[in-house]
């Protein structure tokens, strides 16, 4: 394999928890996989993975195993105002040049995503690589609920829009933008990307291979209330930046999930 010069020297992987005791293990494992997975894989001058964990207060064990686990550098357990409340702190301790979100009932698919990601942002010199997801069963991983397709880069007036777990940007963009608007509880990571990524039309480069495996659920789909609560936000994501979508933005982006069970 040819030797790769990397500039990018550090990769900050922010985990935000809440009573995940019985899945956290498997998001820490697979982190500190991709610190071996750099190993002797072409790349020349060192890469630093910083892993911070973002715990909400937890009642059960989830700070303490992430306290005791060897891919964790840093871990603060505090009451917060919700998820990307959460996500805010964790961007505000970051480090690294490239910030990465990995939800703590995820993980990634093998030992080398990171390394892939690194490459690519060197290649491309991208603001951002996104790569695919498959989201399998919450107690079954072994069963794939659906592939979710994030490349090539779409159109968001499409109703596409990259899954945040498998979205790696340069901490320059946060720099630029700012955080997660804590007004939105369901949409915060459509509205950021709104601001983010279309109105800056920031260059996006696509890894054209699975990186995480997502367990079925979140927030926003945890009902069909939520489901209309999230509706509603992405309506207000556009409003609030100054941003004219189609009339069919928004019906389309949960329309485009529906391929990804075929």
């Amino acid at each position: 394999m040819e030797e790769i010069d990397v500039s990018l020297k550090k990769v900050s992987i922010i985990t935000v928890c809440y009573n995940s005791e019985e899945v956290i293990t498997d998001c820490l494992n697979s982190v500190e996989q991709q610190r071996k997975g750099l190993d002797g894989l072409g790349l020349s001058g060192d890469i630093e993975i910083e892993h911070i964990v973002v715990d909400g207060g937890s009642c059960d064990a989830t700070a303490d195993i992430a306290r005791l686990h060897p891919s964790v550098d840093l871990v603060i357990s505090e009451p917060d105002k919700g998820l990307y409340d959460a996500m805010n702190k964790g961007i505000d301790l970051a480090t690294g040049d490239i910030i990465t979100f990995l939800n703590s009932d995820d993980y990634y698919t093998d030992s080398s995503v990171v390394r892939d990601v690194v490459v690519e942002f060197e290649r491309t010199d991208a603001g951002g690589v996104i790569g695919d997801i498959v989201v399998i069963e919450f107690n079954s991983p072994s069963k794939i609920v659906r592939k979710w397709k994030a490349g090539p880069k779409g159109s968001f007036k499409n109703g596409w829009m990259p899954p945040h777990p498998s979205l790696f940007v340069m901490k320059s963009v946060f720099e630029r933008n700012g955080g997660f608007n804590i007004d939105f509880k369901f949409s915060a990571d459509y509205e950021w990307m709104l601001r983010s990524l279309f109105a800056e039309n920031l260059s996006l480069s696509f890894l054209d291979r699975t990186i995480v495996n997502m367990r079925a659920g979140g927030l926003s789909n945890a009902s069909l209330k939520n489901r209309l609560k999230a509706h509603i936000e992405d309506y207000k994501a556009w409003k609030v930046n100054g941003l004219r979508p189609y009339p069919w933005t928004v019906l389309l982006k949960p329309l485009r999930k529906i391929t990804q069970f075929i």
